[in-house]
């Protein structure tokens, strides 16, 4: 489909990834997508999740994403009633570039800066690119996570799993916690069992469910008495580690 891409970010070359980054090549744009990888999203929604977009800047991207039919807006039914935004078939299938191209930036992100932000909805996409099936076979569990005033759904079935943003339908277990706690956990510098030692995590179902899940999303654990480097520890995710909390 064409574009309103405007001649300033326009590349002119007949190359699949110059048209590719024609379409996503601005700043804020992989972001937003790699957000609504979990589900449709307001437009309130995404400007508090996106410090230093700004309002008029957020408002070009998401009309750039329309035009190039990668997002839609559709309003949810009532109660509700709210106008969000969503993937098309065509943004959905941006996933597997996205994922690929945060393991592969994962190599870069080093210690954190102290700029650096934590953004919960990128550990849950991340969480796609973490799993080990081999580590949940035979598991079916629904995980509802609480991480500051945002909430997620993990689900693992038949060996794979699924992400989302929002209340999660059942679950088995529900864990409150902070972002900082979540990517001490997912990068192994805390233990389940020290979270839950110092009431750093609450649980609402298995106590023992912490335990099962960073089995399966974690980064592996290092040996006692090993020193791990700032990259080791951080490295293997979609660009969840927006390390160093300024906010959430």
């Amino acid at each position: 489909m064409a574009t309103r891409a405007s001649s300033r970010r326009r590349y002119d070359q007949y190359c699949a990834v110059a048209r590719g980054l024609d379409v996503i090549g601005e700043r804020w744009t992989l972001l937003l997508i790699r957000d609504l990888l979990l589900g449709p999203m307001r437009y309130k929604d995404l400007l508090a999740g996106h410090q230093g977009i700004g309002t008029n800047l957020l408002a070009e991207r998401l009309r750039e994403l329309e035009a190039a039919g990668i997002v839609e807006r559709r309003v949810l039914p009532p109660p509700a009633g709210s106008s969000v935004y969503q993937l098309t078939e065509s943004g959905k299938a941006l996933e597997p570039a996205l994922i690929a191209l945060g393991r592969w930036g994962a190599r870069f992100l080093g210690a954190p800066r102290k700029t650096d932000v934590m953004v919960p909805r990128a550990y849950f996409v991340a969480m796609r690119a973490r799993f080990k099936a081999e580590a949940a076979a035979g598991l079916n569990e629904t995980y509802e996570f609480r991480i500051g005033n945002l909430v997620f759904e993990v689900r693992v079935a038949g060996g794979r799993c699924s992400t989302a943003e929002g209340p999660a339908s059942n679950p088995d277990v529900t864990m409150t916690m902070d972002v900082d706690t979540l990517n001490a956990l997912l990068f192994a510098s805390m233990t389940p069992a020290a979270a839950l030692a110092a009431g750093r995590v609450d649980i609402k179902g298995d106590p023992k469910a912490l335990e099962r899940f960073i089995n399966i999303f974690g980064l592996p654990r290092l040996p006692a008495g090993t020193v791990a480097k700032p990259h080791a520890v951080r490295s293997a995710s979609v660009g969840a580690r927006r390390a160093a909390r300024n906010a959430g």
